[in-house]
């Protein structure tokens, strides 16, 4: 290799190692991580110039934009993790969030062999039905539930 190939070549490597030295360093926004619990919303600014908002997995979590301001309400569907995309109007990433979805912390698991149930307690435990629950459990607790919610509404 000649004097000129060669300080080519090591120009040629110096230089992509410096932009990707750049490319890694310099982040075009930060990722923020978003805790929510399952079955509970909570409300969150949108990020600054949003226009399109895009979850990963919707069973995971939803988002529902308000019509005023720059508010949502992030809702927690299923537990896991997903993630968030922001975009502009030239649909440009703006922002980027992890969404983490978690129980609720108060709640009583009780396993009983591969049959798990789960009881809501504050301050007494009542029987509630939470992803994850035996099926037979989860049924029972669920039509108890609807039942009691059309008496209520007189049907």
């Amino acid at each position: 290799m000649g004097l000129h190939a060669s300080k080519l070549c090591r120009l040629g490597i110096s230089a992509a190692a410096v932009c990707l030295a750049l490319a890694l360093s310099v982040p075009a926004f930060a990722v923020d991580t978003l805790t929510v619990t399952v079955d509970q919303a909570k409300i969150v600014q949108i990020p600054p110039g949003a226009r399109t908002l895009i979850i990963g997995n919707p069973m995971i979590a939803d988002v529902t934009l308000l019509k005023s301001g720059n508010t949502m309400i992030v809702t927690g569907k299923g537990f896991g993790q997903t993630n968030m995309i922001a975009l502009d109007a030239g649909g440009n990433p703006v922002a980027e969030s992890n969404i983490v979805v978690v129980g609720d912390p108060r709640a009583l698991v009780v396993q009983r062999g591969m049959d798990r149930q789960s009881y809501t307690c504050a301050p007494r435990c009542q029987p509630t039905a939470i992803l994850g629950d035996d099926g037979g459990y989860f049924n029972n607790v669920a039509a108890e539930i609807q039942a009691h919610n059309a008496d209520a509404l007189g049907k």
